[in-house]
């Protein structure tokens, strides 16, 4: 009997055990099972909520992406996004550089301005003694097949040893406009006006009785981004002046620009383009770069009307790459025809610069 009774606890014992397992291995089973569905549930929430569902099974900021050649690679999301970001912002300056072309501007091109300092250099007398002072008026070879002019060999020595300009860069296809100013004769705010609606910078050359009598056209070439170069004080024939004169001629004229509008000047040009060597040295010594041009026609007659046509026709078959177009301000065809010349000028492909040689 008492072999039995240990028989049956031995048994108990055993179907016990094997309870536990049983209910060890449901309380798994149910516990993984719970853990499975939550997990499902947890990442449908997650990816339901992105922007855009990549039917992945797990949430992730990488995105496959396809190269140029095809292959697939992996990309960081905000790299993606600011790759998006630059590709628009480069979209955005290319419309714009797009548009600056068609208006013949050149993009991110800062605008040249009269320096804030004025020429206060004195002329070296003993040097200039020993130059030529022989007079030249200055010419050029024009032509009818839109080609840049030329002149002398030995004037394009001289004018390039003493810092001349007659023509900017002839392998590109740019215009500068430039106007004397020796006396208004009331088309300067015309011209003004014309310039500010195309967009143009140009320089105009002035005399001191020019700026005593129209300081306010002064200012507002200043003011609109223009330049403004010396052309002396009286306009006389630079050769034929002494040393005192012509540092006069050109430097009083800058200090009394300088005390009116606290900038100085940094191109001249002689007046009726008369010229010797001893001037291009004098003008160098004194800080300036002496200006001529590669076409002008006679346009500064104020009683010469022949209509904004002639001007306009006159410009127009001889534009050249690099040209130095001279256009004089008291000329009512030329005020009347630059519109039309601007807008042209464009449409030939040439870009009209601001005056930076």
């Amino acid at each position: 009997m008492g072999k039995t009774k240990n028989n049956n606890k031995k048994k108990q014992k055993r179907n016990l055990i094997r309870l536990l397992i049983i209910i060890a291995v449901l309380f798994f089973t149910i516990g993984f099972c719970i853990s499975y569905v939550w997990s499902v549930y947890r990442t449908k929430k997650d990816l339901t909520n992105e922007p855009g569902n990549y039917n992945n099974t797990e949430k992730t900021d990488d995105i496959i992406l396809e190269d140029d050649e095809g292959n697939d690679k992996l990309g960081d999301k905000t790299t993606i996004e600011n790759n998006e970001e630059k590709e628009k912002e480069d979209k955005e300056s290319k419309e714009e550089a797009t548009n600056n072309e068609s208006n013949g501007k050149k993009p991110d091109t800062p605008v040249p301005t009269n320096p804030p300092t004025p020429n206060v250099e004195k002329l070296n007398v003993n040097i200039l003694e020993k130059l030529d002072n022989k007079k030249f008026s200055w010419w050029i070879r024009l032509n009818k097949e839109h080609k840049p002019p030329t002149t002398n060999e030995d004037i394009e020595k001289l004018i390039d040893k003493y810092d001349g300009i007659y023509l900017g860069d002839t392998s590109q296809k740019v215009i500068y406009l430039t106007f004397d100013e020796g006396y208004e004769n009331g088309y300067t705010p015309q011209i003004l006006d014309t310039l500010k609606e195309n967009d143009v910078k140009t320089i105009f050359f002035v005399t001191s009785s020019y700026v005593k009598n129209n300081p306010e056209l002064v200012k507002r070439m200043l003011d609109e981004g223009h330049q403004v170069g010396n052309h002396t004080i009286n306009h006389p024939s630079l050769p034929d002046l002494g040393y005192e004169k012509l540092e006069n001629e050109l430097l009083g004229l800058e200090k009394e620009f300088y005390e009116q509008f606290q900038v100085g000047f940094k191109y001249m040009r002689p007046p009726a383009g008369e010229y010797s060597e001893r001037v291009l040295a004098a003008a160098q010594q004194l800080g300036y770069k002496t200006v001529f041009w590669s076409f002008a026609y006679d346009d500064w007659y104020a009683d010469k009307i022949r209509g904004a046509d002639y001007a306009y026709n006159k410009v127009m078959e001889n534009l050249h790459n690099g040209a130095v177009l001279l256009l004089h301000a008291v000329s009512k065809d030329n005020a009347d025809a630059l519109d039309r010349i601007i807008k042209d000028i464009r449409a030939e492909g040439y870009e009209i610069r601001a005056f930076d040689l």
